[in-house]
């Protein structure tokens, strides 16, 4: 009888622990999915915030012409899109935005550092830093202020894309007109050298142990990882089709690249630097080709470009073509969702806030 009692305790227990463990589980993922999703849609000059749970739009709000690249403060408070202008009328303004009241803020004017573009917020500051390609500079912003506050030079044509170190000693700035990176001493505002990536350098992103910076090649459709402090390339590796951003998840475990051409995401062992496998991106593609949208040549594909990964397990892709963000399970290798996002979107980024 005694037997029987613990047995049966041990099985209410039992029961109990899988319940917590349960519940557990499913707060863990409910956090995972809070706060909102960014993104810039480049033909409809607006940007969308999007819940993150349900998928549902929270907010549209205006942009100045053609916004590429949307970056947030580091406490999320804060949303930037940089206005890229078109071909004929380059843009030169920063659209800053109020993340938790869903409002416009204000438009930072740049004046003479036209085509604005890869954007890297500062920690713990106000301070943005911004690639213009029309002054071929790698500029800092204070965003508080709506001022320029320091001027770099790249020396390289289409300085198109930034991203530093965790420390913010250094800064990196592919040119995909050159191939070469321009590297810059961010204390003390100078050029340290160029480094040669591969022609049609783009998407970058540094490790977050700062160790590694990864660069894709777009014209090679290689990635080239080099040393951040001895700059001695470590790895070279193949990579799908017209590789165009990249992105490391918050543990620095894998590596994400979007294939523009191909339509896939390209998912990296970042650790031993090992290829695991591909994700084709699934939006419907619509049919003919429209002449002017970004990348008409690339047929067949829905053109998945900016991405952002809030954390180690899920990854956001926008599709220019397809006009959605697709939702992406990074531990199964799994398309989960997709959702509307405005004309072309292309820059996207993530708050952990959003919309009251």
């Amino acid at each position: 009888m005694k037997t029987k009692f613990v047995l049966i305790v041990s099985a209410i227990v039992y029961l109990f622990l899988v319940s917590c463990g349960q519940q557990q589980a499913t707060h863990e993922e409910t956090q995972e999915l809070k706060g909102v999703i960014i993104v810039a849609s480049k033909s409809g000059n607006d940007v969308y915030f999007i819940d993150r749970e349900t998928g549902e739009t929270l907010a549209v709000l205006p942009t100045g012409l053609e916004p590429h690249e949307v970056e947030v403060s580091d406490d999320g408070r804060i949303a930037v899109v940089c206005n890229y202008g078109t071909r004929d009328n380059p843009g030169n303004t920063l659209s800053v935005y109020d993340v938790q009241k869903g409002e416009f803020h204000k438009t930072i004017d740049l004046g003479e550092h036209t085509r604005p573009h890869g954007m890297q917020w500062v920690a713990g500051t106000n301070n943005l830093l911004v690639t213009t390609e029309g002054s071929q500079s790698l500029i800092i912003v204070d965003v508080k202020e709506g001022a320029v506050i320091q001027v770099m030079d790249t020396g390289e044509e289409v300085s198109h894309m930034v991203a530093a170190t965790p420390d913010f000693s250094r800064a990196f700035v592919p040119s995909i007109r050159t191939g070469n990176v321009a590297v810059l001493d961010l204390e003390t505002g100078k050029l340290i050298d160029h480094v040669y990536s591969g022609s049609g350098a783009e998407g970058i992103d540094v490790s977050p142990d700062g160790a590694e910076v990864w660069v894709t090649n777009r014209a090679d459709n290689t990635i080239t990882i080099f040393d951040t402090q001895t700059l001695e390339v470590l790895a070279n590796l193949p990579c799908e089709d017209f590789p165009i951003r990249a992105k490391f998840t918050p543990d620095g475990s894998r590596f994400l690249v979007s294939n523009a051409r191909s339509g896939t995401i390209a998912v990296f062992d970042a650790i031993n630097k090992l290829h695991i496998g591909d994700i084709k991106l699934t939006p419907p593609v619509p049919s003919g080709t429209d002449a002017e949208r970004y990348f008409a040549e690339f047929e067949g594909t829905s053109i998945p470009i900016g991405l952002v990964i809030p954390d180690n397990r899920f990854a956001y892709v926008a599709n220019t073509r397809s006009d959605v963000v697709s939702v992406i399970d990074i531990e199964k290798l799994e398309i989960t969702g997709h959702f509307q996002a405005g004309n072309e979107p292309d820059g996207i980024n993530f708050s952990h806030l959003k919309p009251e």
